[in-house]
């Protein structure tokens, strides 16, 4: 297919579905609500920060692109 348009080849590539979408999670690391992509069965990329102290964004562990050790797990709620 031909696609003649002024437009730049970028900006009509992201009106396309993605196929390979990553699904990213909140989690909660030391009090710090951050949103990561899973990459491995015990890793995971920070993307970004969501809430957390001002100082938090200074700090070289929690920048976003480092990666971290993530272990999902199921919490057990009791009712009663």
């Amino acid at each position: 297919m031909i696609w003649y348009s002024v437009m730049p080849f970028d900006p009509i590539g992201m009106f396309q579905e993605d196929q390979t979408a990553v699904t990213s999670r909140e989690i909660r690391v030391e009090g710090i609500l951050m949103e990561v992509e899973p990459l491995a069965e015990d890793q995971a990329k920070i993307v970004r920060l969501l809430e957390c102290g001002l100082q938090d964004y200074l700090n070289p562990r929690y920048t976003p692109g480092s990666i971290i050790r993530y272990i999902p797990t199921v919490k057990n709620e009791a009712k009663g």
